[in-house]
């Protein structure tokens, strides 16, 4: 079972003012695909090479299948890693490449041209075989360093931001194929990505970092869909989450939030017990809001004037300022939106999706 156990793993590098990772717990399960995800310099890529055995681990400990491998060289630890940089050999043919590391654990001769064969096949590099990779194009140089992990069959893959160096349309395809590759291989892997759409994608849980410390871990929706506090809101969604300055007024025994000059009532459902005058963050996603008002007491009117309008084919995103309100609120809309930019909109919000903050930025429990 490759059961990957991190225990309040630490990095503190020498003269630095806060540990690059910061009491790291978390366990991947056996054949689980997760994605660490953070923003640059959160601590992702610096626990990803601790697992490797590319850092030293500087207090907690790691373990993988029960057994601690905190101190035990990278050769030895039966893991394989995917580079953003592909790090491919340039004089080696893609077959040499991807048979160079059975070839350095004296792994005979027949089962190395097994294994080639087997994994050429698997990612379309049959016809590749003999090429260098000067001669191959950026995605199938990452089949090459996918194909030389997959090669070794280790009992972790461990990925540090493979498709960062791709174009758009190539990302999107290997994404798909390391997707589909982990069903077929059913592994153990840990994927680290700035980008939210592959951990979105991609991971079967994901670990939200920050700051050298886990905020928040779950399956990608339910996280995008509850998220722990306002660093987790703002960082999953693209718009994001708007997150608007509030003030409880407790009236009628629920909840009505001021937002700028307009005051929204919110359903019972989604009330905590809030002292009046108590200072909130209301968090909606742009997909809650409508560019026309609708009926029904889940929904509340707010007035604004359109500021931005970008038309994207398929949606429209929408950027309003309401009265009062320094921030502008954000709308995710259909493509069939004649808004334009100065014009006045009374736009609809969806309160059974309101979440509320509290002045830390943890989230409020309904």
């Amino acid at each position: 079972m490759a059961v990957v156990t991190l225990d309040r793993l630490t990095k503190i590098y020498d003269r630095a003012h806060a540990p690059a990772a910061d009491a790291v717990s978390l366990e991947v399960r056996h054949g689980e695909f997760m994605v660490l995800l953070g923003p640059s310099g959160c601590g992702k890529t610096t626990t990803l090479r601790m697992i490797a055995g590319l850092e030293s681990i500087s207090s907690g400990a790691l373990s993988i299948d029960g057994r601690v491998v905190s101190h035990v060289p990278a050769k030895d630890r039966d893991i394989a890693m995917v580079f953003q940089s592909y790090a491919l050999y340039p004089h080696m043919s893609v077959a040499e490449n991807l048979a160079f590391g059975l070839r350095r654990r004296s792994v005979p001769r027949a089962e190395i041209e097994r294994r080639v064969k087997a994994v050429a096949e698997t990612l379309g590099l049959a016809g590749l075989l003999d090429r260098k990779p000067h001669a191959l194009s950026g995605g199938q140089r990452q089949r090459v360093a996918l194909g030389r992990a997959i090669v070794r069959d280790p009992k972790v893959f461990l990925f540090d931001e493979p498709l960062s160096n791709l174009d758009a349309a190539l990302r999107v395809s290997t994404r798909g194929e390391i997707s589909k590759l982990h069903r077929r291989l059913g592994a153990t892997m840990i994927y680290v990505t700035h980008d939210q759409v592959e951990a979105m994608t991609l991971g079967q849980r994901i670990c939200i970092m920050n700051g050298g410390k886990v905020v928040q871990v779950g399956p990608p929706l339910e996280v995008y869909k509850r998220p722990a506090n306002t660093f987790v809101a703002a960082f999953l969604g693209n718009p994001p989450m708007n997150l608007l300055p509030a003030r409880a007024t407790g009236e009628k025994g629920g909840l009505a939030v001021n937002l700028g000059e307009a005051t929204v009532e919110l359903p019972a459902a989604r009330c905590p017990p809030l002292a009046p005058g108590t200072a909130v963050t209301l968090g909606i996603r742009p997909e809650s809001i409508a560019e026309h008002p609708r009926n029904g007491g889940l929904f509340a009117s707010i007035e604004a004037e359109i500021v931005q309008v970008e038309a994207l084919g398929a949606e429209t995103i929408l950027a309003a300022r309401v009265p009062g309100m320094e921030r502008d609120l954000m709308a995710r809309i259909g493509p069939e939106s004649d808004a334009a930019v100065g014009a006045r909109r009374s736009l609809s919000l969806d309160l059974s999706a309101v979440h509320l903050f509290d002045a830390t930025g943890a989230a409020i429990a309904p």
